[in-house]
């Protein structure tokens, strides 16, 4: 019997892929879980409009993303912290500050794991930060950190 395959399954193939599988392993176990369902041209139809909805909808979110990246092109956050003598900062500058700046201040919202720091910021100065938008697509800021008045 010929399945289209709705997720991985070890030893019989990839997620959307055709398949040719015994009739009992599919009435038995394939369909009842819902990991595949019968190659009917119905199907097969179906599977290639939601692939085609998933790679335009792929393309938007990079078209969005280079988008975003170029107007952050350029610019920086500024950010205040307590310091010390010699502009060294109690504790540091992360991440998770960085994001939240730069929604504040560029309305961009991303996630800390997303801010890439080249340099821990644990004194008053300007440093580089590297903003992960999208697979492949980053843009570098600047990082400015002045003493809190």
């Amino acid at each position: 019997m010929k399945v289209i395959l709705l997720q991985d399954v070890k030893g019989t193939g990839k997620k959307e892929q055709i398949v040719e599988v015994s009739d009992g392993y599919a009435r038995n176990f394939l369909l009842p879980r819902k990991i595949a369902v019968e190659a009917t041209a119905t199907a097969a139809n179906a599977i290639k409009h939601a692939k085609a909805a998933e790679e335009h909808r792929e393309s938007l979110r990079k078209k969005e993303a280079l988008e975003t990246a170029e107007r952050l092109r350029g610019k920086e956050i500024r950010l205040t912290a307590r310091c010390g003598e010699k502009g060294r900062l109690y504790g540091s500058i992360t991440g998770q500050e960085v994001a939240d700046a730069l929604a504040a201040q560029h309305g961009v919202r991303v996630e800390k794991r997303h801010v890439e720091l080249s340099d821990p910021i644990r004194a008053v100065g300007e440093y580089t930060a590297s903003v992960w938008l999208y697979s492949g697509i980053s843009a570098p800021m600047k990082v400015l950190v002045e003493a809190e008045a």
